[in-house]
Protein backbone atom coordinates (compact mmCIF):
# COMPACT_ATOMS: atom_id res chain seq x y z
CA UNK A 1 0.00 0.00 0.00
CA UNK A 2 1.33 3.40 -0.96
CA UNK A 3 1.92 6.06 1.68
CA UNK A 4 -0.79 8.65 2.16
CA UNK A 5 0.50 11.96 0.87
CA UNK A 6 0.40 15.08 2.95
CA UNK A 7 -2.48 17.46 2.52
CA UNK A 8 -1.34 19.86 -0.16
CA UNK A 9 -3.40 22.77 1.22
CA UNK A 10 -2.19 23.96 4.59
CA UNK A 11 -4.64 26.14 6.52
CA UNK A 12 -1.53 27.72 7.97
CA UNK A 13 0.74 27.89 4.94
CA UNK A 14 4.29 26.67 5.41
CA UNK A 15 5.80 29.90 4.01
CA UNK A 16 3.79 32.17 6.31
CA UNK A 17 4.89 33.99 9.44
CA UNK A 18 2.17 32.06 11.30
CA UNK A 19 3.89 28.77 10.48
CA UNK A 20 7.27 30.07 11.67
CA UNK A 21 5.68 31.36 14.88
CA UNK A 22 3.93 28.05 15.44
CA UNK A 23 7.18 26.10 15.10
CA UNK A 24 8.93 28.53 17.45
CA UNK A 25 6.20 28.09 20.06
CA UNK A 26 6.44 24.31 19.78
CA UNK A 27 10.22 24.38 20.18
CA UNK A 28 10.24 26.78 23.11
CA UNK A 29 7.37 25.43 25.20
CA UNK A 30 9.31 22.58 26.79
CA UNK A 31 12.45 24.66 27.38
CA UNK A 32 10.38 27.42 28.98
CA UNK A 33 8.96 25.00 31.53
CA UNK A 34 12.43 23.95 32.64
CA UNK A 35 14.15 27.34 32.71
CA UNK A 36 11.34 29.36 34.25
CA UNK A 37 10.19 26.96 36.94
CA UNK A 38 13.75 25.93 37.87
CA UNK A 39 14.34 29.46 39.12
CA UNK A 40 11.34 29.22 41.48
CA UNK A 41 12.20 25.84 43.00
CA UNK A 42 13.39 27.14 46.41
CA UNK A 43 10.18 29.14 46.92
CA UNK A 44 8.13 26.18 45.72
CA UNK A 45 9.81 23.97 48.31
CA UNK A 46 8.75 26.34 51.10
CA UNK A 47 5.23 26.60 49.68
CA UNK A 48 4.82 22.81 49.69
CA UNK A 49 6.45 22.32 53.06
CA UNK A 50 9.17 20.21 51.45
CA UNK A 51 12.94 20.35 51.45
CA UNK A 52 14.76 22.05 48.60
CA UNK A 53 16.20 18.66 47.65
CA UNK A 54 12.71 17.19 47.26
CA UNK A 55 11.66 19.89 44.84
CA UNK A 56 14.94 19.89 42.94
CA UNK A 57 14.13 16.25 42.29
CA UNK A 58 11.05 17.54 40.48
CA UNK A 59 13.28 19.10 37.85
CA UNK A 60 15.18 15.82 37.53
CA UNK A 61 11.89 13.98 37.10
CA UNK A 62 10.92 16.46 34.38
CA UNK A 63 14.17 16.01 32.47
CA UNK A 64 14.21 12.21 32.90
CA UNK A 65 10.65 11.86 31.66
CA UNK A 66 11.46 14.25 28.81
CA UNK A 67 14.40 12.10 27.69
CA UNK A 68 12.94 8.62 28.05
CA UNK A 69 9.62 9.50 26.42
CA UNK A 70 11.44 10.76 23.34
CA UNK A 71 12.33 7.22 22.32
CA UNK A 72 8.66 6.22 22.09
CA UNK A 73 7.15 9.45 20.80
CA UNK A 74 9.47 9.74 17.80
CA UNK A 75 8.37 6.52 16.06
CA UNK A 76 4.79 7.20 17.20
CA UNK A 77 4.77 10.49 15.26
CA UNK A 78 6.05 8.64 12.18
CA UNK A 79 3.18 6.15 12.39
CA UNK A 80 0.28 8.41 13.43
CA UNK A 81 1.43 11.83 12.22
CA UNK A 82 2.78 14.97 13.85
CA UNK A 83 -0.53 16.75 14.39
CA UNK A 84 -2.23 14.27 16.76
CA UNK A 85 1.03 13.83 18.66
CA UNK A 86 1.39 17.59 19.19
CA UNK A 87 -2.25 17.91 20.21
CA UNK A 88 -1.83 15.10 22.73
CA UNK A 89 1.30 16.76 24.08
CA UNK A 90 -0.54 20.06 24.49
CA UNK A 91 -3.32 18.36 26.47
CA UNK A 92 -0.74 16.77 28.78
CA UNK A 93 1.10 20.08 29.29
CA UNK A 94 -2.13 21.89 30.18
CA UNK A 95 -3.37 19.16 32.55
CA UNK A 96 0.05 18.88 34.18
CA UNK A 97 0.33 22.66 34.53
CA UNK A 98 -3.00 22.80 36.33
CA UNK A 99 -1.91 19.86 38.48
CA UNK A 100 1.36 21.58 39.42
CA UNK A 101 -0.47 24.78 40.32
CA UNK A 102 -2.95 22.94 42.55
CA UNK A 103 -0.59 20.39 44.09
CA UNK A 104 -0.46 20.46 47.87
CA UNK A 105 2.12 17.72 48.38
CA UNK A 106 5.59 16.95 46.98
CA UNK A 107 4.45 13.58 45.60
CA UNK A 108 1.64 15.12 43.55
CA UNK A 109 3.95 17.88 42.38
CA UNK A 110 6.54 15.32 41.21
CA UNK A 111 3.87 13.34 39.36
CA UNK A 112 2.56 16.35 37.45
CA UNK A 113 6.06 17.63 36.66
CA UNK A 114 6.90 14.24 35.13
CA UNK A 115 3.64 14.37 33.16
CA UNK A 116 4.55 17.85 31.96
CA UNK A 117 7.91 16.52 30.79
CA UNK A 118 6.20 13.84 28.73
CA UNK A 119 3.90 16.35 27.04
CA UNK A 120 6.75 18.75 26.35
CA UNK A 121 8.93 16.03 24.85
CA UNK A 122 6.19 15.12 22.39
CA UNK A 123 5.88 18.72 21.23
CA UNK A 124 9.62 19.37 21.02
CA UNK A 125 10.58 16.46 18.78
CA UNK A 126 7.58 17.09 16.53
CA UNK A 127 8.77 20.65 15.83
CA UNK A 128 12.05 19.44 14.31
CA UNK A 129 10.30 16.65 12.39
CA UNK A 130 7.77 19.11 10.91
CA UNK A 131 10.62 21.29 9.63
CA UNK A 132 11.98 18.25 7.77
CA UNK A 133 8.50 17.39 6.48
CA UNK A 134 7.76 20.79 5.01
CA UNK A 135 11.05 22.40 4.03
CA UNK A 136 14.18 21.66 2.04
CA UNK A 137 17.47 23.26 1.10
CA UNK A 138 18.12 26.80 2.30
CA UNK A 139 14.59 27.17 3.64
CA UNK A 140 15.04 24.12 5.86
CA UNK A 141 18.30 25.53 7.24
CA UNK A 142 16.61 28.87 7.94
CA UNK A 143 13.68 27.24 9.72
CA UNK A 144 15.97 25.02 11.78
CA UNK A 145 17.87 28.15 12.79
CA UNK A 146 14.57 29.69 13.90
CA UNK A 147 13.89 26.65 16.07
CA UNK A 148 17.32 26.97 17.74
CA UNK A 149 16.72 30.70 18.19
CA UNK A 150 13.38 30.06 19.91
CA UNK A 151 14.90 27.57 22.32
CA UNK A 152 17.83 29.89 23.08
CA UNK A 153 15.70 32.96 23.74
CA UNK A 154 13.76 31.15 26.48
CA UNK A 155 16.49 31.27 29.19
CA UNK A 156 16.68 35.05 28.74
CA UNK A 157 12.93 35.57 29.02
CA UNK A 158 12.33 33.08 31.85
CA UNK A 159 13.97 35.11 34.67
CA UNK A 160 11.88 38.18 33.77
CA UNK A 161 8.66 36.15 33.89
CA UNK A 162 9.82 34.55 37.11
CA UNK A 163 10.10 38.00 38.69
CA UNK A 164 6.76 39.37 37.44
CA UNK A 165 4.37 36.46 37.98
CA UNK A 166 5.17 35.56 41.62
CA UNK A 167 3.93 39.03 42.55
CA UNK A 168 0.48 37.61 41.75
CA UNK A 169 1.14 34.40 43.69
CA UNK A 170 3.73 31.64 43.30
CA UNK A 171 1.26 29.36 41.53
CA UNK A 172 0.82 31.97 38.79
CA UNK A 173 4.13 30.79 37.32
CA UNK A 174 2.34 27.76 35.90
CA UNK A 175 -0.03 29.97 33.93
CA UNK A 176 2.65 30.34 31.24
CA UNK A 177 2.97 26.67 30.14
CA UNK A 178 -0.82 26.30 30.48
CA UNK A 179 -1.39 29.34 28.24
CA UNK A 180 1.26 28.18 25.77
CA UNK A 181 -0.30 24.73 25.56
CA UNK A 182 -3.78 26.15 24.98
CA UNK A 183 -2.59 28.57 22.29
CA UNK A 184 -0.67 25.81 20.50
CA UNK A 185 -3.62 23.41 20.77
CA UNK A 186 -5.92 25.99 19.17
CA UNK A 187 -3.40 26.83 16.45
CA UNK A 188 -2.93 23.18 15.49
CA UNK A 189 -6.57 23.00 14.41
CA UNK A 190 -5.56 25.27 11.51
CA UNK A 191 -2.50 23.21 10.61
CA UNK A 192 -2.75 20.24 8.25
CA UNK A 193 -0.80 17.03 8.78
CA UNK A 194 2.77 17.39 7.51
CA UNK A 195 3.97 13.79 7.59
CA UNK A 196 3.54 11.06 5.00
CA UNK A 197 1.81 8.23 6.81
CA UNK A 198 2.00 4.65 5.61
CA UNK A 199 -1.07 2.82 6.99
CA UNK A 200 0.58 -0.53 6.32
CA UNK A 201 3.20 0.19 9.01
CA UNK A 202 1.83 -0.58 12.45
CA UNK A 203 3.13 0.85 15.69
CA UNK A 204 4.83 -1.47 18.15
CA UNK A 205 8.18 -2.61 19.54
CA UNK A 206 9.24 -4.03 16.17
CA UNK A 207 8.61 -0.70 14.43
CA UNK A 208 10.46 1.24 17.11
CA UNK A 209 13.51 -1.04 16.96
CA UNK A 210 13.53 -1.04 13.15
CA UNK A 211 13.36 2.77 12.97
CA UNK A 212 16.20 3.28 15.41
CA UNK A 213 18.33 0.67 13.69
CA UNK A 214 17.94 2.61 10.45
CA UNK A 215 18.94 5.86 12.12
CA UNK A 216 21.93 4.37 13.95
CA UNK A 217 23.21 2.57 10.84
CA UNK A 218 23.19 5.74 8.73
CA UNK A 219 26.60 7.46 9.07
CA UNK A 220 25.35 10.90 8.04
CA UNK A 221 22.63 10.81 10.70
CA UNK A 222 24.91 9.42 13.40
CA UNK A 223 27.82 11.74 12.64
CA UNK A 224 25.72 14.91 12.73
CA UNK A 225 23.82 13.78 15.82
CA UNK A 226 27.10 13.14 17.66
CA UNK A 227 28.55 16.43 16.42
CA UNK A 228 25.54 18.38 17.70
CA UNK A 229 25.51 16.55 21.05
CA UNK A 230 29.23 17.05 21.64
CA UNK A 231 28.94 20.76 20.79
CA UNK A 232 26.08 21.03 23.28
CA UNK A 233 28.24 19.21 25.83
CA UNK A 234 30.96 21.82 25.40
CA UNK A 235 28.45 24.59 26.10
CA UNK A 236 27.03 22.86 29.17
CA UNK A 237 30.51 22.18 30.52
CA UNK A 238 31.30 25.88 30.25
CA UNK A 239 27.99 26.93 31.83
CA UNK A 240 28.28 24.45 34.70
CA UNK A 241 31.93 25.17 35.44
CA UNK A 242 31.64 28.93 35.19
CA UNK A 243 28.61 28.91 37.49
CA UNK A 244 30.68 27.04 40.08
CA UNK A 245 33.54 29.47 39.57
CA UNK A 246 31.44 32.64 39.69
CA UNK A 247 29.45 31.50 42.71
CA UNK A 248 32.68 31.84 44.70
CA UNK A 249 33.19 35.35 43.35
CA UNK A 250 29.72 36.88 42.97
CA UNK A 251 27.52 34.55 45.04
CA UNK A 252 24.88 31.96 44.09
CA UNK A 253 22.73 34.41 42.11
CA UNK A 254 25.37 34.50 39.37
CA UNK A 255 23.91 31.38 37.73
CA UNK A 256 20.99 33.23 36.14
CA UNK A 257 23.33 35.85 34.69
CA UNK A 258 25.59 33.16 33.25
CA UNK A 259 22.72 31.30 31.61
CA UNK A 260 21.40 34.55 30.19
CA UNK A 261 24.80 35.50 28.75
CA UNK A 262 25.24 32.10 27.11
CA UNK A 263 21.71 32.17 25.71
CA UNK A 264 22.29 35.62 24.25
CA UNK A 265 25.51 34.41 22.61
CA UNK A 266 23.72 31.36 21.12
CA UNK A 267 21.04 33.67 19.75
CA UNK A 268 23.79 35.86 18.28
CA UNK A 269 25.46 32.85 16.68
CA UNK A 270 22.16 31.63 15.24
CA UNK A 271 21.38 35.12 13.92
CA UNK A 272 24.79 35.27 12.23
CA UNK A 273 24.12 31.79 10.92
CA UNK A 274 20.92 32.90 9.25
CA UNK A 275 22.62 36.01 7.87
CA UNK A 276 25.50 34.01 6.37
CA UNK A 277 23.08 31.46 4.90
CA UNK A 278 21.32 34.30 3.12
CA UNK A 279 24.65 35.31 1.61
CA UNK A 280 25.33 31.85 0.21
CA UNK A 281 27.50 30.27 2.90
CA UNK A 282 27.25 26.46 2.91
CA UNK A 283 26.50 24.21 5.86
CA UNK A 284 30.02 22.79 5.69
CA UNK A 285 31.60 26.24 5.86
CA UNK A 286 29.52 27.41 8.84
CA UNK A 287 30.00 24.12 10.66
CA UNK A 288 33.76 24.44 10.17
CA UNK A 289 33.73 27.97 11.58
CA UNK A 290 31.64 26.91 14.57
CA UNK A 291 33.77 23.87 15.35
CA UNK A 292 36.98 25.89 15.03
CA UNK A 293 35.64 28.63 17.33
CA UNK A 294 34.54 26.10 19.95
CA UNK A 295 37.95 24.40 19.93
CA UNK A 296 39.79 27.73 20.20
CA UNK A 297 37.61 28.68 23.19
CA UNK A 298 38.40 25.35 24.86
CA UNK A 299 42.15 25.75 24.34
CA UNK A 300 42.01 29.34 25.61
CA UNK A 301 40.19 28.33 28.78
CA UNK A 302 42.63 25.47 29.39
CA UNK A 303 45.64 27.78 29.05
CA UNK A 304 43.95 30.27 31.36
CA UNK A 305 43.34 27.58 33.98
CA UNK A 306 46.90 26.23 33.75
CA UNK A 307 48.48 29.63 34.37
CA UNK A 308 46.09 30.33 37.24
CA UNK A 309 44.35 33.31 35.65
CA UNK A 310 40.89 33.97 37.15
CA UNK A 311 39.82 36.98 35.12
CA UNK A 312 36.02 37.16 35.12
CA UNK A 313 36.06 39.21 31.90
CA UNK A 314 38.02 36.53 30.03
CA UNK A 315 35.70 33.79 31.30
CA UNK A 316 32.65 35.74 30.10
CA UNK A 317 34.25 36.25 26.68
CA UNK A 318 34.92 32.52 26.42
CA UNK A 319 31.30 31.84 27.44
CA UNK A 320 30.13 34.13 24.67
CA UNK A 321 32.48 32.47 22.19
CA UNK A 322 31.41 28.90 22.92
CA UNK A 323 27.73 29.91 22.93
CA UNK A 324 28.11 31.62 19.57
CA UNK A 325 29.86 28.55 18.16
CA UNK A 326 26.90 26.37 19.15
CA UNK A 327 24.56 28.82 17.43
CA UNK A 328 26.58 28.22 14.26
CA UNK A 329 26.89 24.44 14.63
CA UNK A 330 23.52 23.24 15.88
CA UNK A 331 21.09 24.33 13.12
CA UNK A 332 23.25 22.79 10.40
CA UNK A 333 24.07 19.59 12.29
CA UNK A 334 20.40 19.03 13.10
CA UNK A 335 19.28 19.84 9.57
CA UNK A 336 21.84 17.50 8.00
CA UNK A 337 20.99 14.73 10.49
CA UNK A 338 17.33 14.97 9.48
CA UNK A 339 17.88 14.87 5.72
CA UNK A 340 18.67 11.22 4.92
CA UNK A 341 15.55 9.54 6.36
CA UNK A 342 12.56 11.87 5.86
CA UNK A 343 10.05 9.03 6.17
CA UNK A 344 11.09 8.48 9.83
CA UNK A 345 11.92 12.09 10.71
CA UNK A 346 10.25 11.68 14.09
CA UNK A 347 12.58 8.84 15.06
CA UNK A 348 15.62 10.81 13.88
CA UNK A 349 14.47 13.88 15.81
CA UNK A 350 13.99 11.79 18.96
CA UNK A 351 17.45 10.26 18.61
CA UNK A 352 19.02 13.68 18.18
CA UNK A 353 17.25 15.10 21.24
CA UNK A 354 18.00 12.09 23.44
CA UNK A 355 21.70 12.06 22.56
CA UNK A 356 21.94 15.82 23.05
CA UNK A 357 20.36 15.56 26.52
CA UNK A 358 22.74 12.71 27.38
CA UNK A 359 25.76 14.68 26.15
CA UNK A 360 24.81 17.77 28.13
CA UNK A 361 24.16 15.75 31.28
CA UNK A 362 27.45 13.85 30.96
CA UNK A 363 29.56 16.97 30.44
CA UNK A 364 27.95 18.76 33.41
CA UNK A 365 28.42 15.70 35.64
CA UNK A 366 32.09 15.42 34.67
CA UNK A 367 32.74 19.08 35.44
CA UNK A 368 31.12 18.79 38.87
CA UNK A 369 32.90 15.50 39.66
CA UNK A 370 36.32 16.90 38.71
CA UNK A 371 35.86 20.38 40.20
CA UNK A 372 38.66 21.20 42.64
CA UNK A 373 36.72 23.92 44.43
CA UNK A 374 38.55 26.97 43.13
CA UNK A 375 39.76 26.72 39.50
CA UNK A 376 38.37 26.30 36.01
CA UNK A 377 40.63 23.35 35.15
CA UNK A 378 37.88 20.72 35.11
CA UNK A 379 35.70 23.03 33.04
CA UNK A 380 38.45 23.61 30.51
CA UNK A 381 39.37 19.94 30.18
CA UNK A 382 35.80 18.76 29.71
CA UNK A 383 34.90 21.64 27.41
CA UNK A 384 37.92 21.04 25.17
CA UNK A 385 37.32 17.28 25.16
CA UNK A 386 33.73 17.73 23.97
CA UNK A 387 34.77 20.32 21.38
CA UNK A 388 37.30 17.84 19.98
CA UNK A 389 34.66 15.10 20.02
CA UNK A 390 32.43 17.33 17.90
CA UNK A 391 35.29 17.86 15.44
CA UNK A 392 36.03 14.12 15.37
CA UNK A 393 32.39 13.25 14.69
CA UNK A 394 32.23 15.67 11.80
CA UNK A 395 35.65 15.00 10.28
CA UNK A 396 35.77 11.29 11.02
CA UNK A 397 32.18 10.30 10.27
CA UNK A 398 30.21 12.95 8.37
CA UNK A 399 32.81 14.04 5.81
CA UNK A 400 33.81 10.48 4.76
CA UNK A 401 30.14 9.51 4.49
CA UNK A 402 29.34 12.56 2.36
CA UNK A 403 32.33 11.81 0.11
CA UNK A 404 31.36 8.20 -0.60
CA UNK A 405 29.70 7.12 -3.89
CA UNK A 406 26.77 5.83 -1.84
CA UNK A 407 26.32 9.31 -0.41
CA UNK A 408 26.24 10.84 -3.89
CA UNK A 409 23.41 8.51 -4.85
CA UNK A 410 21.57 9.38 -1.65
CA UNK A 411 22.01 13.11 -2.30
CA UNK A 412 20.36 12.66 -5.68
CA UNK A 413 17.46 10.93 -3.96
CA UNK A 414 17.21 13.78 -1.45
CA UNK A 415 16.92 16.30 -4.26
CA UNK A 416 14.17 14.30 -5.96
CA UNK A 417 12.29 14.03 -2.66
CA UNK A 418 12.76 17.72 -1.96
CA UNK A 419 11.23 18.57 -5.33
CA UNK A 420 8.19 16.51 -4.36
CA UNK A 421 7.57 18.61 -1.24
CA UNK A 422 4.43 20.74 -1.58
Amino acid sequence: MKPIKRNQTLLIHRDSFSCTSLLALMASLSAFGVDMIALSLPATAINLGATAGDVVFALSAYVMSFGTTLLVCGPMSDCFGRKPIVQGGCVLVVIAGVGCALSNSPSLFLFFRALQGIGASIIGIAAVAIVRDLFNGETARAQMTNVVLAISVVPMVAPMVDVVLPAHGLRAIYVVPIAGGLVLLAAMSFFSESAKIDPSVGFGPTTIVRNYRRVLRHPVCVGNILCNAAAAGAVFACVTGSSLFFSNVFGPNAYGTIVGAVSLSIVTGAWLNRSFCGRGASSAQLLAVGLTLSTIMGISLLLMALVGDKSAVVVVLILVGVGSSFGLISPHAINEAMRPLPEIAGSTSATRAFVQIAGAALSSALVVALFDGHSLLSTAVVMLAFSLLAVAAYVGVVLPANASPWSSQMQARFKRRDRDLP
